[in-house]
């Protein structure tokens, strides 16, 4: 199940899932195809929220007290479910501007990375296992882009992690044009 706890920018809106131009039953689909794909059996429950809830929740479970745009919480295994995601809304759409996609793209990055993670890949701890499948997900599953992706950092070829890669304050860039700056 997917669940909206809208940013107050739309929370007034009549129907805040069509004014973020997201869908419910499209998301669902996409989320159903990403398990498939990766293996991952057992219900999903995901949250869309905003920043402040994932500011609290990387608080609380992580120890970190920084909004994020996914975070993911595997389930014991034999419980039928495989776990939840939370995605922050606010970053996701600060993301889909630097990266020149639609929020609904995003969305479904944050999705089938979330969902690598349930199914116990770690791009924190592994040696590009997690970037390499989630290359070839992301083709199978046609999403325009990934956090994971192969791209040019400081001149030196390598897979790096988007965000990780900003926030060391390090310059991001593909092969012609500089797509993201960190800030140090």
């Amino acid at each position: 199940m997917i669940t909206l706890d809208p940013p107050r920018s739309v929370a007034d809106e009549v129907d805040p899932w069509q004014a973020l131009g997201l869908s419910a039953s499209g998301l669902t689909r996409f989320l159903r195809a990403a398990q498939r794909a990766v293996g991952l059996v057992g219900e999903v429950d995901v949250l869309l929220a905003d920043d402040a809830t994932l500011k609290r929740l990387n608080k609380t479970f992580r120890g970190k007290n920084k909004a994020t745009d996914v975070l993911s919480f595997p389930a014991g295994e034999g419980s039928g479910v495989a776990g939840d995601l939370a995605i922050s809304l606010e970053t996701a759409a600060r993301q889909a501007v630097e990266f020149g996609h639609s929020l609904r793209d995003e969305v479904r990055v944050l999705l089938l990375h979330g969902t690598l993670h349930l199914a116990g890949f770690d791009h924190e701890t592994d040696r590009g296992e997690m970037a390499a499948r989630e290359a070839v997900l992301r083709r199978e599953l046609r999403v325009t882009t990934s956090l994971i992706e192969r791209v040019t950092l400081n001149g030196a070829t390598e897979k790096v992690d988007f965000s990780a890669a900003l926030r060391k304050g390090k310059q991001v860039t593909d092969d012609k044009r500089v797509i993201g700056r960190g800030r140090a």
